[in-house]
């Protein structure tokens, strides 16, 4: 009878625990405001070729000249 009163106070206390450490305050990740409009100095814009052609920075390939 006393070994079952010590499990139903240790779980109670295990579980009055967990309880208040859940209601702890958690650190938030800090957010940068963006830069609106500029650049970044040194970085080119790699990926952001329009749709459809090739990528950024490339001559283009020479058209294709076929005779029948």
């Amino acid at each position: 009878m006393v070994k079952k009163i010590l499990i139903v106070a240790g779980v109670t206390v295990a579980m009055v625990t967990a309880a208040a450490a859940a209601d702890l305050p958690h650190p938030q990740p800090v957010y940068q405001t963006a830069q609106v409009g500029k650049m970044p100095i040194g970085k080119s814009p790699v990926g952001k070729g329009p749709i459809g052609k090739g990528p950024v920075g490339y001559p283009p390939p020479p058209p294709v000249v076929r005779r029948y």
